[in-house]
């Protein structure tokens, strides 16, 4: 069977079974990243579990690489090469992890009150070891192509950021000159 890239959401009543079912989706193979989003009986929404695999792995890269250009230099310009190599890395992490913050906001808004949701990212060549894991922990599993979730995703950032720009335009314009 060809290797398929999909999202994985599987919802659960319980919040107990859902942390259980996250600590074993980290092992699936394939598994790319994991997180669970709670939603309270209030309506509040949580993400109290997150994991993306080799998290770190370009800060340390870009830190040595950086460290090693900077020996050129001389013990001085090993650190100084250390430290930009590793905040550049840094920063290139926050970015994308700041990004898939903002696309579990998207996953969320049909999460009902009280349950909870497994989002996991798969290169998966079988279905058969996370159908299990979701059957084995009580879960609804619903599984989609990465590419179509992650156009929702985009044209869902869009919009947001659309809606922004106008908020802006119309406070730049003033009171005076909205209709």
């Amino acid at each position: 069977m060809p290797e398929s890239h999909s999202m994985l959401f599987v919802t659960f009543d319980d919040p107990v079974a859902v942390r259980a079912a996250y600590e074993e989706a980290k092992e699936l193979p394939g598994v790319r990243q994991a997180a669970v989003l709670e939603r309270s009986a209030e309506g509040i929404l949580d993400v109290p579990e997150s994991w993306v695999h080799g998290a770190g792995t370009p800060t340390v890269v870009s830190g040595i690489v950086g460290g090693l250009v900077g020996l050129l230099a001389g013990p001085v310009g090993f650190f100084l090469g250390w430290t930009a190599g590793t905040v550049l890395g840094g920063v290139s992490e926050l970015k994308r992890f700041q990004d898939a913050a903002e696309s579990l906001t998207v996953f969320s808004s049909g999460l009902a009150e009280g349950k909870a949701l497994l989002i996991a990212e798969v290169r998966e060549e079988s279905p058969t070891a996370a159908d299990a894991l979701a059957a084995r922990h009580g879960g609804r599993l619903v599984r989609r192509p990465a590419e179509e979730v992650e156009a929702e995703v985009r044209s869902a950032q869009e919009a947001a950021e659309d809606e922004v720009r106008k908020e802006h335009e119309e406070e730049a314009r003033g009171p005076e000159d909205v209709h």
